[in-house]
């Protein structure tokens, strides 16, 4: 195995664990969660 082998392997993994934080942001799971989060800095304290 040379450098480009493992360099070619590090690129594909990484686009894998991108692809995969995308579809966790863009999951319907996580929406409502997020969108609660969205709302924070908007909230007034009691």
């Amino acid at each position: 195995m040379d450098i480009n082998t493992l360099r070619s392997i590090v690129t594909v993994a990484t686009f894998l664990v991108f692809i995969g934080i995308v579809a966790w942001a863009w999951s319907s799971r996580n929406a409502k969660g997020f969108d609660e989060a969205a709302q924070l800095p908007f909230k007034q304290d009691e």
